[in-house]
């Protein structure tokens, strides 16, 4: 990684000076607002932000915790040791650590040349790199999916041993510096970059450990690939049809395999849509109102405010390039 970034992400920051102050533990108030610890990405990214890098906090122990967005951490220098969900995962130079939302994480305190960068990443910015891995089935595709469809149960980290594979390398570097100094036009170029990232990541899978939770997946498999199809206008009803099962059974356990309702995961896979729509088009927010299956603009209107924190319009003018 070029030095000047080195640099910058090696500054101590106010948290780590307090810290090397005498403080003990991390502030939880810089993290999260709720008495459990999932770290919440209303306080790292700002409003209609899809992605943000942070250095990792260095000197201290992080206690457990969980994330309602999807982490990638990438280890510039040194190393960090990290325990996900009982597996412990020791990241060196060059490797590259993806944990889904359901991850249990804690980390082991970092020294000074312990330099990690922590992307702070909401599911709707993998739709492009969904889309540019086409239809073939592996397991980083899974993960995948798992991340932007909200899955409570799936492999809940991925772990690339790719220091010495230079093109992954490019675009991770790429991606860290475009973030970090905030260059213009990124929003685009960076899910574009990520996309590239996922495909050379596919030529090196037997570099890569999955961990985490394992079930039996055909019954959401299912589930997710025909929302997928038909978010516009699938119902539970015919998905029930179409898997010859009982909707009453299904609805149950999807609600058990998912934690969500089909409805939440419908509405989930809508709003993503629509975001995708928003930033890369011009299309007018009612046609993409309807094109993502809602006959009711205020509901839309309401429900969108309540994810993203800001309008329709508001969230487009905020990622135009």
């Amino acid at each position: 990684m070029h030095q000047e970034l080195i640099r910058e992400l090696a500054m101590i920051t106010d948290e780590e000076r307090r810290i090397l102050e005498g403080k003990q533990e991390i502030d939880p108030q810089l993290y999260t607002e709720k008495k459990e610890m999932v770290v919440d990405s209303a306080k790292l990214l700002k409003k209609g932000k899809l992605i943000q890098v942070r250095p990792h906090t260095r000197f201290v122990h992080f206690p457990a915790h969980t994330h309602n967005y999807i982490e990638v951490i990438y280890m510039c220098q040194g190393t960090t040791t990290h325990i996900v969900n009982g597996n412990q995962v020791v990241l060196e130079q060059g490797d590259l650590l993806f944990l889904n939302q359901n991850a249990v994480q804690e980390i082991l305190p970092a020294g000074e040349y312990d330099i990690a960068v922590n992307f702070i990443v909401l599911p709707e910015f993998f739709n492009t790199a969904f889309s540019m891995i086409g239809a073939e089935e592996n397991q980083l595709k899974d993960f995948l999916v798992g991340a932007l469809c909200g899955r409570d149960e799936e492999t809940s980290y991925l772990y690339f041993h790719v220091a010495d594979i230079l093109p992954v390398q490019n675009l991770i570097e790429n991606m860290v510096w475009t973030i970090f100094y905030d260059i213009s036009n990124k929003r685009s170029s960076n899910q574009i970059t990520m996309g590239l990232l996922f495909l050379q990541l596919l030529n090196y899978m037997d570099k890569m450990e999955a961990g985490g939770r394992k079930f039996d997946t055909e019954i959401m498999a299912n589930v997710y690939r025909y929302i997928e199809d038909h978010f516009k206008e699938g119902t539970l009803s015919e998905l029930a049809v179409e898997m010859k099962v009982d909707v009453y059974w299904l609805s149950r356990e999807i609600k058990k395999k998912s934690g969500k309702t089909y409805k939440e995961l419908l509405q989930e896979k809508r709003m993503q849509q629509a975001v995708y729509l928003l930033i890369n088009s011009r299309i007018a927010v009612s046609d993409i109102i309807e094109a993502v299956g809602y006959d009711n603009t205020s509901y839309f209107y309401r429900k969108f405010k309540e994810r993203y924190g800001i309008s329709p319009k508001e969230y487009r003018i905020e990622n135009m390039n």
